[in-house]
């Protein structure tokens, strides 16, 4: 963590989790909830991973590596994309941001070192490729809520202000250089900003004074399970290939072979997806792993759960006969129905016809 952040958070009113690494709560759920929802909330991910690939070959390794089109990216663009083994069950989704020198991984806490070690495994003497962690070097934010342009323009920023999700570009604020991405890391209004550590308490201090309520880790768990984001070793897991998860738009259907492409492909062609990921309204709490029933027959179970100001959410995997959005479900004591959830995807890719 970096002290002089912590130090600036701590005052601010922050408690952290037990490894010291993110803000748990500002001590101020309720209006960082409403913040994010109606105004603009900032939470501090400079716990997750930031992995730097450099090198002429870095965009057509990464094309090679996983699931989205890394050759059609130029400088200034980005992407969400999912990382995959040989039979095509998820290891990462990641998103990249491609500058002219190299290409920059924000990646979950849980997997920077094994998503490294995957990169590794697969770099042969004759890529041009080099790999290195940065994630110590640099501080994460996102910027979460409708009011996040005025929060920007507050700054000096406007020109990135309704360019498309993945766009970035290094500006200044208040003097400090800082990279500014285009999406909050979930299907809500925002930005992504990446700071360096030793400017990362100035940044704070700039983005909280400019209007943003700060936000912690736990409202962002909150968020993710509403907004439907696949996490590791919940619903990110190889159990579950990225079709399953609802991950389509990361994925390109036209580009070359890349691990795991054959088996996606197949699912996609045969409308082969047997389960998928969907958000579920309950009437109680549940804990994750609780069968989900229908009809008397467990058809999935539940991977996630919050409870939030509207009630108890949850996410979970269901299989595809059983059907979708407005099946009634069980769940132990617990009545549920599945809702689509607005990260997620449902559809099967079909090529254009020439």
């Amino acid at each position: 963590m970096i002290q002089e952040l912590h130090d600036a958070q701590v005052i601010s009113g922050a408690t952290f989790d037990e490894e010291n690494r993110a803000p748990t709560s500002f001590g101020n759920d309720a209006q960082a909830w409403r913040a994010a929802q109606e105004g603009v909330a900032v939470c501090d991910r400079s716990h997750w991973g930031l992995i730097k690939l450099a090198g002429v070959d870095c965009l057509r390794f990464l094309n090679n590596q996983s699931t989205n089109d890394f050759n059609r990216l130029q400088p200034g663009q980005g992407c969400h994309t999912v990382f995959t083994n040989a039979t095509g069950r998820m290891i990462e989704l990641a998103t990249a941001y491609v500058t002219e020198e190299a290409v920059f991984l924000l990646v979950s806490p849980s997997r920077r070192q094994q998503l490294l070690e995957w990169l590794d495994r697969f770099l042969f003497p004759m890529d041009r490729v080099e790999l290195a962690d940065v994630s110590e070097a640099n501080a994460v934010f996102s910027l979460i809520g409708l009011e996040s342009d005025t929060v920007l323009k507050e700054s000096g920023v406007e020109e990135i202000a309704a360019q498309p999700e993945g766009t970035h570009k290094l500006v200044q604020i208040a003097d400090i250089p800082v990279r500014v991405a285009v999406g909050s890391g979930l299907a809500m209004p925002g930005y992504t900003l990446i700071v360096s550590a030793e400017q990362a308490a100035a940044l704070w201090e700039q983005i909280t004074t400019s209007g943003a309520v700060a936000m912690g880790d736990r409202l962002w768990e909150t968020l993710r399970i509403q907004q439907g984001r696949p996490a590791p070793d919940r619903e990110l897991t190889e159990d579950y290939n990225p079709l399953e998860a609802g991950l389509w738009q990361s994925i390109s259907f036209e580009k070359g072979c890349y691990i795991g492409q054959e088996t996606i492909a197949r699912l996609n062609t045969y409308k082969g997806v047997k389960q998928q990921l969907w958000g579920v309204r309950l009437s109680a709490p549940a804990e994750p792993e609780t069968p989900i029933m229908a009809e008397g027959k467990k058809v999935g179970k539940l991977t996630s759960y919050t409870e939030t100001e509207q009630g108890w959410f949850g996410l979970a995997y269901v299989r595809s006969k059983a059907g979708g959005a407005g099946l009634k479900v069980q769940l132990g004591s617990a009545e549920g129905e599945l809702v689509d959830v607005p990260f997620l995807t449902h559809e099967y890719y079909q090529p254009a016809r020439k």
